[in-house]
């Protein structure tokens, strides 16, 4: 039986070399790992997958890319605040408008803009949203508040125009105030008079002042010092009507800076402050002076000095007694006035007031020379020449040396005249003498050995 034959089968020892060959089970197992293992977060670089994960938003580029004051602008309108936007880009135009009428050679246009000082804007926009949130729900106390911290923020000198536009917005806002009796609005009125007081507008701090007056009198508020508002306001007042009557004193209207200055006193008196009041008095008597009243001026005086001296005010009881002194010499009075300069001199020596001295010793020497007491004269020019040499001041000084000169003169014409007409041998030779030694004829007894 013939077997079949099959046909033989090569076998190979390598595999083929365009054949790969397939991956084993714990290779896929092992590539698996490491793929799940990346993706999760590495714990020693937390940040770092933050940073890669994060996306940057629109708001952050204009963050970036946009200046402070337009972020704070958008900011405002998203937020729904309308009327803090008008009011923060209104602000800023101002400015812009103000520095350009200025102009390139004015101070204003040196300082530094507002838009450049994020800190400023920013409290700026803080403020005014909150005065806004606080008007929709009628809380107008917390308007008010916001309004004077913006006043009060804005207390630079190249910041005053801020101030007082916030100062404004506070007594609007204070008048819509029906629970306090009116006591933040007298404050705000406080508040504006005394920047137009600073600014030199007297006529609208009066009117501020003035209000201020009205609405306080019969109160016992308190400001956070806790000193009385009653007491400021009658001061305020004071102050401007002091003011205003100088003026009418540098054009000679004597009558009216009277009247002017008399209801300042009264208003001094009403303040209770006993200083205030003092030096009230001494400026209604200095203004009788100069009207030519001397009886009335020196009742006045005398009020400043009873005043001064329960004070303990001796520079102000010396400027009592000189005021003094020149009403009686207006009215002739020498010996009198002598008395009083006497006292001025003393009290500026006790105090160590070099100037006063020398007032006085000036004046006292200019009497005694009309006079005729030219050697006493001569002694009180000369010591004011020594205190003018203390104090370094040269027409003082000046003033002096002429002042002795010429009272040394007078003091030696009588003498020198009678030698003179006498016309004799000895009378020629004393003046000869005189001539060359300038010694014999006169030798002062003031002066020091």
């Amino acid at each position: 039986m013939a077997s079949a034959v099959l046909p033989r089968q090569k076998t190979r020892f390598l595999p083929a070399i365009d054949q790969r060959a397939a991956p084993s089970s714990t290779k896929l197992l092992h590539k698996s790992r490491q793929k799940e293992k990346s993706k999760l977060p590495d714990p020693d670089f937390p940040e770092k997958e933050k940073s890669q994960t994060s996306t940057i938003t629109e708001d952050d580029i204009a963050r970036f890319r946009k200046p402070v004051h337009q972020n704070l602008c958008v900011s405002m309108l998203r937020e729904g605040f309308h009327r803090s936007f008008e009011e923060f880009f209104s602000l800023l135009q101002r400015w812009k408008v103000s520095r350009l009428v200025a102009g390139e050679d004015s101070a204003l246009w040196q300082q530094r803009p507002l838009e450049e000082q994020p800190h400023k804007l920013e409290t700026l926009k803080e403020l005014l949203t909150r005065a806004e949130s606080a008007e929709r729900s009628d809380q107008y106390v917390e308007v008010y508040e916001n309004y004077l911290a913006l006043a009060k923020f804005f207390s630079e000198p190249d910041d005053r125009w801020l101030q007082h536009h916030f100062y404004k917005l506070s007594l609007l806002s204070s008048r819509k105030i029906k629970m306090d009796s009116g006591k933040r609005e007298a404050e705000a009125n406080a508040h504006i008079g005394q920047l137009y007081l600073e600014q030199g507008n007297l006529e609208l701090a009066q009117e501020h002042y003035e209000m201020f007056h009205h609405l306080v009198v019969g109160r016992s508020w308190q400001d956070e010092s806790g000193y009385p508002l009653l007491s400021h306001a009658c001061e305020g007042v004071w102050r401007v009507y002091t003011l205003q009557a100088q003026r009418q004193l540098q054009n000679k209207d004597y009558s009216p800076a009277i009247q002017i200055l008399t209801k300042a006193y009264d208003m001094a008196k009403q303040a209770g402050a006993r200083r205030i009041e003092g030096e009230a008095a001494y400026r209604v008597a200095l203004a009788y002076q100069s009207l030519g009243d001397q009886r009335t001026a020196k009742q006045f005086l005398n009020t400043f000095v009873e005043i001064s001296t329960a004070l303990e005010d001796k520079a102000s009881v010396g400027r009592a007694y000189k005021a003094i002194a020149q009403s009686l010499e207006s009215e002739g009075k020498l010996n009198e006035t002598i008395q009083y300069l006497q006292k001025y001199a003393e009290i500026s020596e006790e105090i160590n007031q070099d100037q006063g001295l020398q007032d006085a010793c000036m004046c006292l020497g200019s009497i005694q020379s009309s006079r005729g007491e030219y050697v006493s004269a001569c002694e009180y020019f000369f010591r004011a020449y020594e205190t003018a040499c203390d104090l370094g001041s040269v027409p003082l000084l000046q003033k002096a040396q002429v002042s002795l000169g010429i009272t040394r003169a007078h003091s030696m014409l009588r003498t020198y005249s009678s030698l003179v007409v006498n016309n004799e041998p000895q009378s020629l030779l004393s003046l000869i003498r005189w001539k060359e030694t300038r010694q014999e004829f006169h030798k002062p007894p003031y002066e020091k050995k």
